[in-house]
């Protein structure tokens, strides 16, 4: 080949490079939000697993990137106030503390009207999200809040109570107050004048140490994380069970815009977080009553037969949610049955039938 057709030729190829588009990697801004600190675990592994997975799934394309800017500790939204800020737009993406819109998201409250059934975060965690899938009653909530569900978080072993005194027995309740937040604030029926005041995780130090109140329902990773020891050295554990409390939810409007790769990623990454936060909390709960003892905590084990009476002496607070959602055309009592059936075949059967009328 002459040297007039070789500079032809690369000239050719040269000029054919150039007109031929460059990729570009497009970036997609992502606002999180929670009213809960950063040192909460589900906010701490929001930032450390969810974030680091969405990422490395997408360069694996290189198609899009996110732009993630994180807000949490009241900057944007107070812990009562994500559901609100989410269906503003205030935040694109957050984690709503479902125990605080009992009227809003009533179905979210499955696992909290059925306690002494499963002290697994784990499996409550995989049963309620499966619900959320087999029925369309957990996403018409959300959707009437214009939100898309993600998945359901449990980030609680058991629920457990703190005491500011020595308490030995289900009995030492009667007559005092106790913090609780939504819908465990209903197993204080069972207990004679025992009267419950609402608070968040944020408030019960302060409730505590105070004298607001003398007992606070709460869990042991919580009770770490927040210096529960201090001004409650006391826990009876009465394994009141895991509670679904957080729920990833994504702003609609922001979610239609979003691309299909995009919210594939999203969807299958929530489920590897609901998985990764409950076994955390299972794995942090042995060494958080350790730190709590260590911390100058006392713990009380009732019995079985204690267990047993308390929530025999409660209203049948699943019947009752299972009839408020049948009486509104949703699938309550199906749910209900549903959801104790699956955490049945996964190990765990209540002290009491919460079915039975």
């Amino acid at each position: 080949m002459t040297a007039w057709w070789k500079a032809t030729a690369l000239a050719a190829a040269m000029a054919g490079f150039s007109v031929m588009p460059a990729s570009a990697v497009e970036t997609i801004k992502a606002v999180v939000i929670d009213g809960y600190p950063a040192r909460a675990l589900w906010v701490k592994e929001f930032t450390a697993f969810f974030i680091p997975e969405v990422d490395k799934r997408l360069a694996e394309k290189g198609n899009y990137k996110i732009d993630w800017q994180e807000s949490y500790g009241g900057a944007i939204v107070k812990p009562k106030g994500v559901l609100e800020g989410i269906k503003l737009g205030l935040g694109d993406i957050g984690i709503v503390t479902t125990i605080f819109h009992s009227s809003k998201l009533p179905s979210q409250a499955i696992s909290a009207v059925t306690p002494f059934v499963a002290p697994d975060a784990r499996a409550v965690a995989k049963a309620v999200d499966e619900i959320a899938r087999e029925f369309p009653t957990m996403h018409k909530e959300f959707a009437a809040q214009n939100q898309v569900y993600l998945t359901t978080g449990v980030v609680l072993d058991t629920y457990q109570v703190f005491s500011t005194n020595p308490i030995a027995s289900v009995t030492d309740m009667e007559g005092d107050k106790v913090a609780g937040a939504g819908m465990n604030l209903r197993y204080l029926e069972g207990i004679k004048d025992a009267a419950g005041v609402r608070g968040g995780l944020t408030d019960f130090y302060n409730m505590l140490q105070t004298g607001l109140v003398e007992h606070a329902m709460l869990w042991p990773e919580a009770a770490k994380t927040f210096k529960i020891a201090e001004v409650a050295p006391h826990m009876l554990r009465v394994d009141l069970g895991a509670v679904n409390s957080k729920t990833v939810t994504v702003n609609a409007d922001y979610w239609a815009k979003l691309p299909d790769e995009v919210k594939m990623v999203l969807q299958e990454v929530a489920i590897l977080y609901r998985d990764h936060v409950a076994g955390l909390a299972m794995d942090r709960a042995a060494a958080s009553r350790d730190a709590f003892v260590e911390a100058g905590g006392k713990i009380v084990e009732a019995s079985a037969e204690e267990r047993a009476a308390w929530a025999a002496a409660m209203p049948n607070i699943a019947a009752e949610w299972a009839a408020g959602l049948d009486a509104k055309g949703e699938p309550g009592s199906d749910m209900l049955q549903a959801y104790l059936g699956k955490l049945k075949a996964a190990g765990y059967t209540g002290v009491r039938d919460w079915t039975a009328k």
